[in-house]
């Protein structure tokens, strides 16, 4: 009989980082460096065991479709995907930060006043404002979200915030506090029901090393 295929969706830098502790304690390692190798199938030392190596913001979706079985992404991730057919099983309290709304500390963010805030929080920064009860035009962009209020494109920004040194480096700081982020496992439900076993014991041996038993 076929053992079942698991296979785990990860991002390259911190996160993967982070989660090699907690693989490890579920008797998962890689076989190769994800930093150095080009495989975006990885081989670990458990054949059934596959990690599938994509872009953060991609973990989601890989999994929600059963390109992979289980993925590890950030809060600030799911929330901006959505979370449909997913399970969220652990928060493994790795990859910690604040998603937050900054700009200048001396700018007017009271909610009678319209804003420009470019993002590429998109889904997250229009339900924020709407709970407020504030209008904003909302500007997509992918990566150097302190550039807009420097150079007039935005009033804010919506981004997560670790040491916040880079936006003080450009006269920016941290102005309203949306959510703690930290880094979730999840399964496609799909999985959950047909390889409940295989995702069961992995899920009690990570949360064992999370302190999530």
């Amino acid at each position: 009989m076929t053992q079942p295929q698991l296979t785990i969706a990860l991002s390259k830098g911190r996160i993967f980082r982070e989660t090699l502790p907690l693989l490890a304690a579920a008797d998962i390692v890689p076989l190769d460096d994800p930093e150095s190798s080009r495989k975006l199938i990885m081989d670990t030392n458990r054949p059934e065991v596959k990690l599938l190596i994509v872009r953060a913001s991609d973990v989601p979706t890989y999994t929600q479709h059963g390109g992979a079985d289980l993925g590890v992404v950030g809060k600030d991730v799911l929330m901006e995907h959505g979370g449909e057919d997913l399970y969220e099983l652990l928060d493994l309290n790795i990859a910690r930060c604040k998603l937050m709304v900054a700009g200048d500390p001396q700018m007017d963010l009271a909610p009678r006043r319209r804003l420009r805030i470019a993002t590429k929080y998109v889904n997250c920064a229009r339900e924020y404002f709407a709970n407020r009860s504030q209008q904003v035009e909302i500007i997509k962009l992918y990566g150097s979200m302190e550039l807009a209020p420097l150079v007039g494109l935005a009033d804010a920004i919506v981004d997560v915030v670790d040491t916040g040194n880079t936006l003080r480096a450009n006269g920016l700081e941290p102005l309203l506090h949306m959510a703690d982020i930290s880094s979730r496992l999840v399964v496609n439900k799909a999985s959950m029901k047909t390889k409940h076993t295989l995702v069961k014991r992995l899920v009690e041996q990570i949360a064992t090393r999370t302190g999530n038993s």
